[in-house]
């Protein structure tokens, strides 16, 4: 079997014999270039399997190289070398397409981790995008798209911002990227961060010794630790306090955590992904989520679409679903059931179809489920149905209240008064639902 062919670009010459002596003990032929020209002139020659190179060249940038890489019939994975401090230039490179970065002074054990994940990325194959089909079911052109982009992601160890509604299926498109991944075969670690007690989320992040507060029986691994060689997906990001905000940002540009109690930081490597149903934008504009943190978090942004927005794909959600629900796929929706459905906007999402037609089931004769077994919310929440909104209707704070009042006494009625039942369906923290009931003046419902 060939040795692996990696392209090393840097004009200092102790940088490529330190990169050159390292390569080689790993059983991988190396080619040096100078410059962005030698290094074109051997891309187009050689069959090269990795670049790194340096950002700052003779003759141009890195960045120079990733973008030339990127035009390639078969773009290879590269990773910049940059100077300590340069986060922001790793970062835009990135963005361009770059697999990962390392930082100087360089960290051997970091660079040997680097180089073993690029190369162990396949040959793209053609039936990736159908095996992803079906998991992440769909054929409108936002799923298609979708299915397009987790596939170029998980070629990549840039981290992935992925926005949308709750239960629109956030988490699978994380692990839809894990999969994929040359880091499939490593854990995959999803936490919600607003589940987390905010006085044991820094131990819970990133560890603790033995003896390190009361209760602290022994050491204990973070989940950073937890997800070492694999990837991290943050849910709920948005609900972190602003003083771990701090340190997960310093975790993400060091690649380093330091263990509740212990004096030496210790190195991680770990792929993130981060996910919330809020608006981060405007909570940095609210000086709520730190700016620093969005920019590093956000090098990626996928958006998960509300199922509203691709009803057409609701007969092949609805077929699966039930199809998962009874084990065969006996149970059918009249037609009108089915219109019903596609008519229908779905605040919970693909969460909420699941909760319909495991309802539905409970419900129907035996047949065909038909629309009074899907019972489904009245009044406001038919795409089709519900009127647009005018200026007769009083504001548009008014008019919105009424429908998010409507939704919770909705919410509440199915779930027999149980608040914390009624939040969940809702897609709400507890916090936020409690909120919610004293700003509309129906705490005392």
């Amino acid at each position: 079997m060939s040795k692996p062919q990696v392209l090393i670009v840097d004009d200092e010459p102790d940088i490529r014999e330190l990169l050159e002596i390292t390569l080689t003990r790993m059983a991988i032929d190396t080619h040096s270039a100078e410059n962005v020209t030698e290094a074109k002139d051997i891309l187009k020659q050689k069959s090269i399997d990795l670049c790194l190179t340096d950002m700052r060249l003779p003759d141009g940038s890195g960045l120079e190289i990733v973008d030339y890489i990127q035009t390639l019939a078969k773009p290879i994975p590269v990773a910049v070398i940059t100077a300590h401090g340069s986060i922001d230039m790793a970062i835009l490179a990135m963005k361009k397409g770059a697999f990962d970065f390392i930082s100087k002074p360089i960290d051997l054990p970091a660079l040997r981790q680097v180089i073993s994940s690029a190369l162990k990325l396949s040959e793209q194959s053609s039936d990736k995008e159908r095996r992803t089909r079906h998991l992440l079911l769909g054929e409108s052109p936002a799923m298609r798209e979708i299915r397009t982009k987790i596939e170029k992601l998980a070629r990549s160890q840039a981290p992935v911002y992925i926005s949308g509604e709750s239960g629109a299926g956030k988490e699978l498109v994380a692990r839809l990227i894990h999969q994929q991944s040359p880091r499939s075969d490593r854990p995959f670690v999803a936490i919600n961060c607003g589940a987390i007690p905010l006085e044991l989320m820094e131990s819970e992040f990133f560890g603790h010794k033995k003896g390190s507060f009361t209760g602290a029986v022994s050491d204990k691994k973070g989940l950073f630790q937890a997800a070492e060689a694999g990837t991290l997906f943050l849910d709920e990001i948005a609900d972190l306090p602003l003083s771990l905000q701090v340190k997960l940002l310093r975790a993400i540009q060091e690649k380093k955590i330091r263990p509740v109690g212990d004096q030496l930081e210790v190195f991680v490597d770990v792929r993130l992904l981060s996910a919330t149903h809020k608006n981060l934008a405007e909570m940095v504009q609210a000086g709520t989520f730190r700016q620093d943190l969005y920019y590093r978090i956000n090098v990626i942004d996928l958006q998960v679409p509300p199922l509203r927005d691709r009803t057409t794909d609701i007969p092949d959600l609805t077929a699966h679903i039930l199809t998962k629900l009874t084990g065969d796929n006996t149970v059918t929706l009249s037609a009108a059931a089915s219109k019903a459905l596609q008519h229908y906007s779905f605040p919970g999402n693909v969460r909420e179809l699941e909760n319909i037609l495991e309802r539905a089931l409970a419900l129907y004769d035996g047949s065909k489920i038909e629309v009074d077994d899907l019972n489904l919310p009245v009044g406001v929440t038919h795409v089709a149905d519900s009127p647009l909104y005018d200026p007769s209707m009083g504001t548009l704070e008014d008019y919105l209240e009424e429908i998010e009042k409507t939704a919770i006494m909705v919410a509440l009625e199915e779930n027999r008064w149980n608040k914390t039942a009624a939040a969940k369906q809702l897609g709400l923290s507890f916090r936020s639902f409690r909120y919610r009931l004293k700003k509309l003046n129906l705490d005392d419902e």
